[in-house]
């Protein structure tokens, strides 16, 4: 019982390489196929993210099920993360290439329809992120970018909707505060 569980059938370096191959395949996959696929949208990006984790768990851990084996994976994994992830950090340039810049997707309140079609999104599918992010319509946004890493930023027009009613009614009461003043000066000099 032992054995199976930690006696490795493959190299201990094919335990490395392969996680390691396979991290950079994914990573270029994403960056081709773009942020649509990290900002989780709808439910046919999600299906495509869990199909490719079971269609890439052969490749990382080969014909070896040993806990050995898995242990070894999840480290290489994990340690290529960490050196990628430091040395871009080191290498900001790098960085901007390998992940891409941000994309305006609203502009001064406009959609921007060639930001929509780089990155393959609907009008609906930005319309539902922006309703997930408190706006009631695409038309209260004055800007709205797409980051690189799949976060949406929006920046709503000034001021929104339900602060200018916000402000009209404490206007009004204001004003029916001072009237009140008034009329009871009024009543109290009589």
């Amino acid at each position: 019982m032992w054995t199976h569980m930690f006696v490795l059938n493959l190299p201990v370096a094919e335990k490395i390489l392969r996680p390691v191959i396979v991290y950079a395949f994914l990573v270029i996959m994403l960056r081709i196929f773009g942020k649509r696929e990290l900002a989780q949208l709808n439910p046919f990006d999600l299906v495509v993210l869990l199909s490719v984790s079971n269609t890439v768990q052969n490749a990382i851990i080969g014909d070896d099920n040993s806990v050995s084996g898995g242990l070894i994976g999840a480290f290489a994994l994990f340690g290529i993360n960490y050196l990628v992830v430091r040395f871009l950090f080191k290498h900001r340039r790098l960085d901007e290439i390998l992940e891409g810049t941000p994309i305006c997707l609203i502009e001064n309140g406009c959609v921007c329809r060639d930001g929509l079609a780089k990155e393959l999104l609907t009008e609906s599918e930005l319309l539902a992120v922006a309703h997930r992010q408190g706006f009631g319509s695409l038309e209260e946004i004055h800007h709205c970018t797409l980051e690189p890493g799949g976060a949406f930023y929006f920046k709503p027009k000034e001021p929104r909707p339900d602060e200018r009613q916000h402000a009209e009614v404490m206007k009004r009461l204001e004003h029916m505060g001072s009237q009140l003043d008034d009329l009871r000066k009024l009543v109290g000099t009589r």
